[in-house]
């Protein structure tokens, strides 16, 4: 079946093996002469028209169609070539060889039809990896949600980012980028069921619609086989490349009933994907979205928080011996709706937001403003943020704030984390040796906890180390502690450093370190922070301390 009586296929097989839609066949021999043009062919006769292929079909490239017809066998694939007729028309053409003769199969499409595909294709279509974009994602989640609607369906929503992409750019270039993204989509495809779609979005960001009976468990399903898929290496330009994905999975009907639902459940899921460290799937949680919605709050309110004075400074006080030396700034921020917002909630935001500085700025001359009334020998120890002190431009802004305010450098102590150490610069060294020219203390924060290393304390210039809470709160029965804590006063005074310790909140506490030579305290045992409005009456009447 499907063959004539020559053996050669028939004009029903060959129509069906081209998927094209057709309108006539011509079948010419060896020559490229026409033999005849019947609706169901006999490919074995021989009558000869005396019209060549090249008359018939004028404007073509001969050469490239005989070198074509050469290589191609009874069973290879057609050639396909698309061809203007006239100014309104335009003829698709699948050309067979077949024995000694040439079958072309001819379809005529109007020309205007043919573009409003091909720009309705090229509208909804991503050109990279051809797969469907954005706008078609869109089209096709309405339509999806209408139809569960009248069925018992449920349709499962994935969003997925690729772990790691930006390297492979930044390091390969955006040409190997490219290609990955092609790998990807087609290592997301081969994961896929028959009714399951995948769009791409944007950039690494992928979509995929999955529709059917069952349980939302068979999203859950499908991300794991992606995660999985993804495990494998891509090989781009000899090159193994591992690029893992995080993926969002949020269901309908139950976690939104329209696209805007969705899709954020979908976006919110994504989040939590990633904070559990990514190459993994998060499925929507409720409970996720209000966190994030009061996190958004927080972000918005947080631009604002400073032009409408919502922030204000408490003091905790130093005490060396058996005196007050100063007091460390402490950043509050209190929310008109939400009450106070502690620092550890709102400091990344702003350094996130890139605010942090202009904050910064302000507790700086708020700080060295108030101190002003201070006795003259106490300092006031403000906290420089990592994204702050990375920020050019803080030796001058740090400068003109003790010039505006008329406060001495001998008097400021600014502290800096080990976070923003981690590469020693030139940038950082000349930093922090130009606010040492300046005369401002520089004091290294939370020693102990971050990402601790002998060679700071060689390399950059500090007058005080400060020993965390985390090392104070057990240290009168903690061998291990006491040793850290002795190991860190010896180190720092070889070098001509201060300690202090912070959390100090038990006079056994206070002896211990006392004894072991820390040189300064600061914890809720001498005093918890204080308004700047109690500061005065707190100097004036200092608390019996520990280390008399």
């Amino acid at each position: 079946m499907g063959k004539n009586r020559a053996g050669w296929p028939t004009f029903d097989k060959i129509k069906a093996e081209t998927s094209v839609c057709t309108d006539k066949l011509l079948v010419f021999d060896r020559d490229f002469i026409l033999v005849e043009n019947p609706s169901n062919i006999d490919l074995s006769a021989s009558v000869k028209p005396n019209r060549s292929f090249w008359e018939r079909f004028p404007g073509l490239d001969r050469r490239k169609i005989e070198l074509a017809m050469r290589s191609i066998s009874e069973n290879a694939p057609p050639l396909r070539i698309t061809h203007g007729v006239d100014g309104s028309e335009l003829c698709d053409l699948a050309i067979y060889r077949i024995a000694d003769r040439i079958a072309v199969i001819e379809s005529v499409r109007n020309r205007h039809d043919v573009e409003r595909a091909i720009l309705l294709h090229q509208a909804t279509h991503d050109a990279l990896t051809r797969l469907p974009n954005r706008r078609q994602f869109g089209a096709d989640l309405t339509a999806s949600l209408q139809e569960i609607e009248s069925s018992e369906d449920i349709l499962s929503l994935m969003q997925l980012d690729l772990d790691d992409f930006k390297p492979v750019n930044d390091t390969l270039g955006h040409s190997a980028g490219d290609k990955l993204l092609q790998f990807a989509a087609s290592r997301i495809k081969g994961c896929l069921d028959s009714d399951d779609r995948v769009y791409r979005l944007a950039g690494d960001e992928f979509m995929i619609i999955s529709m059917g009976p069952g349980h939302p468990a068979k999203g859950q399903r499908l991300a794991e086989a992606l995660i999985n898929a993804f495990k494998r290496p891509f090989t781009i330009d000899n090159i193994a490349v591992f690029v893992g994905t995080s993926i969002g999975i949020s269901v309908a009907p139950q976690d939104g009933t329209n696209p805007e639902q969705l899709m954020k459940a979908c976006d919110v899921a994504l989040h939590a994907a990633k904070k559990d460290g990514r190459g993994c799937a998060s499925a929507f949680d409720p409970a996720l979205l209000a966190i994030l919605e009061q996190k958004e709050l927080l972000r918005r309110s947080l631009r604002t928080a400073l032009e409408q004075q919502q922030f204000f400074i408490e003091y905790q006080p130093l005490a060396e011996s058996d005196r007050i030396v100063g007091f460390e700034a402490l950043l509050r921020w209190q929310h008109p709706l939400l009450g106070r917002i502690p620092p550890i909630a709102f400091i990344p935001m702003a350094e996130a937001d890139g605010i942090m500085s202009e904050i910064g700025e302000w507790v700086l001359e708020c700080a060295c403003r108030e101190a002003m009334s201070w006795p003259k020998d106490y300092i006031v120890a403000v906290n420089i943020s990592a994204s702050e002190f990375l920020t050019s431009g803080l030796t001058d802004r740090v400068s003109h704030t003790l010039d505006l305010v008329g406060f001495s450098p001998d008097r400021l102590e600014l502290e800096i984390t080990e976070t923003v150490l981690l590469e020693r610069t030139v940038n950082n060294l000349d930093t922090l040796y130009t606010l040492n020219v300046l005369g401002i203390r520089i004091s290294l924060d939370d020693f102990g906890t971050q990402y601790s290393s002998l060679g700071y304390l060689k390399t950059f210039p500090f007058d005080t180390i400060k020993i965390d809470r985390y090392f104070i709160i057990d240290l009168v029965d903690d061998l291990k502690s006491q040793a850290i804590v002795r190991c860190v006063i010896n180190l720092a005074h070889d070098l001509n450093m201060l300690v202090i310790a912070e959390g100090v909140e038990t006079q056994q506490q206070a002896e211990w370190l006392q004894n072991a030579g820390c040189d300064r305290l600061q914890g809720y045992l001498i005093s918890r922070p204080l308004a700047v409005e109690a500061i005065k009456e707190f100097i004036s009447r200092p608390p019996t301390l520990p280390l008399g």
